[in-house]
C-alpha cells in the first residue's frame, strides 16, 4: 500500500511539474513575441495574419470556398488600410485564445465579446460593435412558450455552442433545462431542427435567421436580445503600440460610418445569402 501511495506521489508531482512547464513555455513565446510590437513584424512580413473561427454570417465560407462575412471584411479592410496582404488563420474556438498568445496570428478578429477572464490574457480593442444572445425555439416541441420561464425546467433541453457567450447565457438564463453544448454552430441548429431541443440560444442575428429561413419547424419565442456584449479584436499583452494602433483605426472607420455599413448589410439584410446557397 505504500508502495502505490508514493508511486501515485511521483505521478502527481510529474503531472504537476509538466503543467508547470508548459506554462512557463507559453509565457516565454509570448514575452519573445512582445519584445517588438506586432505592428513592426505585420509590415517586415507584409501580411497580417488574423485568427477566427467559422460562424453564420461573422466568417463563413462562400460557394468557391472564399471566406466572406462580416469579421472578414473586417480583417481585409484592417490589412488594407496597414498596406499589407491578409492572411486568414480558420482556428477552432476552443483553442483561439491559446492560439494568439503563441503566435500562430497577430490578431483575433473573430466576434470575441469582451470579458474579463478573457482580458486577464489578451488585450482587447474598444467595442466595435455591441451583440447579444437570443433565442429560437422549435415550433412543436415548444408550443405555447412565450417566456424565459417556459424554457427554464428540467424537461426542456437547450443547445448552445460551447465554450462562447452563448453557452454563459444558456447556464444563466436556464439553470434548471437540460443544457447540451457543440463544437459548431451548425451542429446545434441542425439538433434543434431535428426535434431534438427545445430551443437554441446564440449570437443575433443567427436565432431570428433561423427562423425565418425555416418558418415551418422554427420561431422566436422572444424577439429581443437577452444580452448586450461589445465586442473588439484581441491582441497579445504587452503591445501597447499594437492597441492604440487599433483602437485609433476603429475610431477611424466608425467616423466614416464603414462599420456600421457592413454591419447593416451582413447582420440586417440577407443579401449576402445567394453567395453560400
Amino acid at each position: 500500500m505504500k508502495i502505490c501511495r508514493n508511486l501515485l506521489r511521483t505521478a502527481l508531482m510529474a503531472a504537476l511539474l509538466l503543467c508547470i512547464a508548459v506554462t512557463a513555455q507559453a509565457r516565454n513565446i509570448t514575452q519573445e513575441l512582445t519584445r517588438e510590437s506586432a505592428l513592426t513584424r505585420i509590415m517586415e512580413r507584409g501580411a497580417l495574419r488574423v485568427g477566427f473561427d467559422t460562424f453564420v454570417p461573422w466568417a463563413m465560407q462562400d460557394k468557391t470556398g472564399e471566406f466572406i462575412g462580416f469579421e472578414i471584411d473586417v480583417a481585409r479592410r484592417f490589412a488594407e488600410d496597414l498596406g499589407v496582404r491578409v492572411e486568414l488563420v480558420p482556428t477552432a474556438w476552443r483553442g483561439i485564445i491559446p492560439a494568439l498568445m503563441t503566435g500562430k496570428f497577430d490578431l483575433l478578429i473573430g466576434g470575441m465579446s469582451i470579458r474579463a477572464d478573457r482580458a486577464q490574457q489578451v488585450y482587447f480593442s474598444m467595442p466595435y460593435y455591441f451583440t447579444g444572445q437570443s433565442l429560437v425555439a422549435h415550433r412543436d416541441k415548444a408550443a405555447g412558450f412565450t417566456t424565459l420561464e417556459d424554457f427554464n425546467n428540467s424537461g426542456v433541453i437547450i443547445v448552445a455552442r460551447t465554450g462562447t457567450t452563448a453557452q454563459r447565457a444558456a447556464e444563466t438564463f436556464f439553470p434548471d433545462a437540460q443544457r447540451k453544448y457543440f463544437e459548431k454552430e451548425p451542429q446545434a441548429v441542425q439538433e434543434l431542427l431535428m426535434g431534438r431541443a427545445h430551443a437554441l440560444i446564440g449570437n443575433a442575428p443567427l436565432p431570428s435567421q433561423e427562423a425565418i429561413k425555416n418558418p415551418d419547424r422554427l420561431f422566436q419565442p422572444i424577439p429581443e436580445n437577452l444580452t448586450r456584449e461589445p465586442v473588439g479584436i484581441a491582441m497579445r499583452k504587452g503591445d501597447p503600440d499594437m492597441l492604440n494602433y487599433v483602437n485609433s483605426w476603429i475610431l477611424q472607420i466608425t467616423g466614416e460610418g464603414w462599420i456600421q455599413e457592413r454591419y447593416k448589410f451582413w447582420f440586417e439584410t440577407m443579401d449576402w445569402k445567394d453567395q453560400v446557397e
